[in-house]
């Protein structure tokens, strides 16, 4: 058993003479702490011979790393097939455990109403989740700079919203296949919208700065050409909310608008509470789906009222879309 006021050692590598010798010097109870391993290049390129370094000491091998789990890397993948092949075993932590069990078994056959809500700024960064979700969800709510991309396949003005024009006809077979299996998907009737100013100032890619300006509520379908719509309004987040107080099962996943400027976070926070209180007052389990979801959570002081918060941005994509990861896959017990 590990003591919390156990001693922790360090070595500035992670494979090698260095690291075998201070291994065979420690006592029960002892810690050590080995250096980043992307300080190699090899890690990233999966590469065999160097797995089998970082398994040199090994007996058995701990994955508690979820947000990583999507990536086929040597600590990630390749280690543990060496020491599986070696007769270790390979496990999942605590923390993998939970994000397995609440992104897999519990979305398995979650309890309804299950609404989805996903946000963020694009249609293509969701495509599988979102057909993949169609197959269990009662209610789709769509938000972010995504929901631009869909209101666009229906033909109304976006303006200068951020939208993907080549992603439209994956918008409307989402809508299709939504109205044939009877899952109510609801787009923002209002927003909160800006007139976008182009800089002199560059950001660290070299691009004009925009600077937002004029920010109000417009409540027409269309949004003026003029315009960038940059968070949902007061009347969509409030349908949104009724919506979430019904559900048993929530899964969230993406802003419902440019949160991080205070101006444009009533949106993303109204969805945040109702989530909350939909945990609290209605039981219903909320599964955080990682990413700005969980940043959001935490700056409007909610994280703690929530079932579970992931811990994987990527990872947490990937996963529900139904791919095995790599990180999980190595593992001879999840």
């Amino acid at each position: 058993m590990i003591c919390s006021d156990a001693p922790v050692a360090f070595v500035d590598d992670c494979i090698g003479q260095k690291v075998s010798q201070t291994v065979s010097a420690l006592k029960a109870g002892d810690i050590l702490l080995l250096e980043n391993v992307r300080f190699y290049s090899e890690e990233e390129a999966n590469d065999n011979e160097f797995a089998k370094q970082l398994a040199a000491n090994a007996d058995a091998y701990v994955n508690d790393a979820f947000g990583a789990a999507h990536r086929a890397h040597a600590s990630t993948s390749g280690i543990a097939q060496v020491v599986s092949s070696n007769g270790g075993p390979c496990v999942a932590g605590l923390l993998m455990e939970r994000e397995l069990t609440f992104l897999g078994d519990e979305l398995e056959n979650p309890e309804s109403p299950f609404v989805v809500i996903l946000g963020g700024a694009k249609v293509s960064d969701k495509i599988a989740v979102i057909d993949r979700l169609l197959e269990k969800a009662d209610s789709l709510l769509i938000g972010g700079a995504m929901a631009y991309t869909f209101k666009l396949a229906k033909g109304l003005s976006v303006g200068k919203s951020l939208v993907e024009p080549d992603k439209v006809n994956v918008a409307k077979a989402a809508m299709q296949k939504a109205a044939e299996r009877g899952v109510e998907l609801l787009l923002p009737t209002d927003n909160t919208v800006v007139t976008p100013v182009v800089t002199d100032k560059l950001n660290k890619k070299g691009k004009p700065i925009l600077e937002f300006q004029n920010p109000r509520h417009n409540t027409d379908p269309d949004i003026p050409e003029t315009e960038e719509g940059v968070d949902i309004g007061e009347n969509t987040a409030a349908t949104y909310s009724e919506k979430i107080a019904q559900a048993k099962t929530i899964l969230w996943n993406g802003p419902m608008g440019i949160f991080e400027d205070p101006r444009f976070s009533k949106g993303t926070f109204a969805v945040a509470e109702a989530v909350a209180n939909a945990t609290s007052q209605g039981n219903a389990k909320s599964i955080i789906g990682g990413g700005d979801s969980v940043k959001a959570l935490n700056q409007s002081g909610l994280g703690d009222k929530v079932t579970f918060m992931s811990t994987g941005g990527g990872a947490s994509l990937e996963f529900l879309e139904g791919k095995e990861l790599p990180g999980v896959a190595a593992l001879s017990d999840r």
